[in-house]
Order: C-alpha cells, then sequence, then structure tokens
C-alpha cells in the first residue's frame, strides 16, 4: 500500500510516500479504506518526537490519527461493522505506527462509528479528532442549557466545532476568541466574537458582564487565567492544553480518548443539520509535508485534510 511515513524524528521535509506492506489485521480490528484523513497539530508533534515519552513509537511511522473510508476487512471478533461500511474513526492506540496517512489503516472497533450521511469525504475525515475533543471538553464541563460558554480559538479545528457543539448542548451563549479576520466566520457558527490577547477579559466582560459558566482552553498560559477570572466555578474549566495549570487552577485536563458513542453522537448532528466541519483546504496524500506546515505555522480556519 501507499502511506506517507518517516524512519526517525525530525522536521516536514522527512514525510514522504512509500510503498508499505498492508498493516496487520488483529481480532478486533477493522481494517478502512482511508479516503481522507484530517491533518491535526499532534501529527507534527508525533513527527517531531514530542509525545515519545508518553506514546511509544515504532518505525516505520505512519502520521495521523484522523480517517473517513471504507471498511476493507473485519477482524473474527468484529460484530459492528461489516465489509463495505462507510466509517469515521479517530484511530489512536496506546503506541504509534500505523496512522491514517495510508491507502490501509487498521482501527479498533472502539475507535469507528458510522459516517455521517449528509458530510462529504473531507469533511468526515476532519471530524474526529476535533469534534471528539470540543465535544468530551464540553461534556466534562457539563455545558447545558443557560450557560455561557467561553471558546478559546473558536475559528480553528476545535474551537470552530466546539462553538457549534456548545450551542446543540443546550448553551444559551457562545463566546469566541478570534482574530479580527475571523470575526464573521465565528459568528457565521453562532458565537459572539471577541479578539484575544491583553485585555480580553475586559473584553468578554463588555458582552457578558457576569462573566461565563464554561470555559474551553486550547492554549493554555494566559487564556488559563483569564478563563479562571471569568468563571463563577472553576471546576467547569477544560483545557487541553495545560494539564498542570488548569488542575491548579481547580478545572479538568482532557486528552481525548477514543468513542464510538460519542462519534455516533457527533455524526447525529452532522446528519441534523447541527454541526458542519469547515475544511480550510484538501491536499493530495503526497503533499502532506506541505499540509502539516500550514497547520503547524497556526492560523488555519477550520481544517485541513489529505485526499487519499
Amino acid at each position: 500500500m501507499k502511506a506517507i511515513a518517516i524512519d526517525a524524528y525530525g522536521p516536514a521535509e522527512r514525510l514522504a510516500v512509500r510503498e508499505l506492506p498492508e498493516p496487520p489485521v488483529g481480532p478486533d480490528t477493522v481494517l478502512v479504506r482511508v479516503r481522507a484523513a484530517g491533518v491535526n497539530p499532534v501529527d507534527w508533534k508525533v513527527r517531531e518526537g514530542h509525545l515519545a515519552a508518553v506514546l511509544p513509537t515504532h518505525f516505520p511511522l505512519v502520521p495521523g490519527w484522523d480517517a473517513a473510508g471504507v471498511v476493507a476487512a473485519v477482524g473474527p471478533a468484529v460484530t459492528g461493522f461489516a465489509v463495505g461500511d462507510e466509517v469515521i474513526g479517530y484511530v489512536r492506540r496506546d503506541h504509534v505506527q500505523h496512522g491514517t496517512y495510508a491507502e490501509l489503516v487498521p482501527a479498533p472497533e472502539r475507535c469507528l462509528a458510522d459516517k455521517p450521511a449528509q458530510a462529504s469525504w473531507a469533511e468526515a475525515g476532519g471530524l474526529p479528532l476535533a469534534g471528539l475533543t470540543a465535544y468530551q471538553a464540553l461534556q466534562l464541563a457539563r455545558t447545558g442549557p443557560g450557560d455561557t460558554v467561553l471558546v478559546h480559538g473558536a475559528s480553528g479545528g476545535v474551537g470552530h466545532l466546539a462553538v457549534q457543539v456548545a450551542r446543540a448542548l443546550g448553551a444559551d451563549r457562545v463566546i469566541g476568541t478570534a482574530g479580527a479576520a475571523n470575526h464573521d466566520f465565528v459568528r457565521a457558527l453562532g458565537a459572539e466574537p471577541v479578539s484575544y490577547g491583553a485585555g480580553l477579559a475586559d473584553r468578554v466582560r463588555a458582552v457578558a458582564p457576569d462573566g461565563v459558566d464554561v470555559a474551553l482552553d486550547l492554549f493554555g498560559g494566559e487564556a488559563l487565567d483569564v478563563s479562571a477570572e471569568l468563571l463563577s466555578r472553576p471546576a467547569r474549566l477544560v483545557s487541553t492544553a495545560d494539564p498542570e495549570h488548569v488542575t491548579r487552577l481547580g478545572g479538568s485536563y482532557l486528552f481525548v480518548k477514543p468513542s464510538t458513542p460519542d462519534l455516533t453522537a457527533l455524526a447525529g448532528l452532522v446528519d441534523a443539520g447541527r454541526l458542519a466541519v469547515h475544511v480550510e483546504r484538501i491536499f493530495p496524500l503526497a503533499e502532506a509535508a506541505d499540509a502539516q506546515r500550514l497547520v503547524e505555522a497556526g492560523h488555519v480556519r477550520g481544517k485541513v485534510v489529505l485526499e487519499v
């Protein structure tokens, strides 16, 4: 099969198209023929070795944890999927080797759900990791009716989905931080945009004088301190970026988990017209290095996706 792989940690230039053996299919594993693979910030961090201390790595390493595709084979213990099913998956194991930047990816059954019928392959490929992060973080904060929710980075991959998920969970108001160029985009998602940077707390209080009920942090640092200042209950602060800092403030850290029920819930929101994945750009598989460079540079509106 064709895949993007690296033989050692390093810069994006190491990403190259390779001909690799087809991956093994374990008893509870689904072999997915990938149609689209989302590109996420964690992908370049894996490539550079930043997660080596917590996730054992085997080379050649195929990056990528997001996939949308068609079931090509199933292990003998698989009960939820059959050959020909269209699926989405957050394909993360406890080690890194067989990623989604490939024609075929072996996915534990627990990582998959049916593809939303109303999503294109590119939209479906960009949904799993970012969508699960948004959904699980907002659930952890017990987001619901009556809440005012603050989403940091509301125009990005996780952020633009979090705005919509918060609304779907019943939040009355969503305030989203974004650069001025993305304010109209954030507003169209259903949030009230405010510019990030110095003075953020004052700008949020200008539109929400009583502060906020829930805050989702994707960056750590100052954004966490501002969030804590605006919250009435620190326990409803969730960060995906800074576990020690958020814990000191009384909030919670989230490292997104594979979950068939959560993916199914997200797919349901897509099919109900309540959640849309904005795909900023689609790259062919062979241009994975350029796709990762774009994501690493930041300021992507929505998602970047590889077409396989």
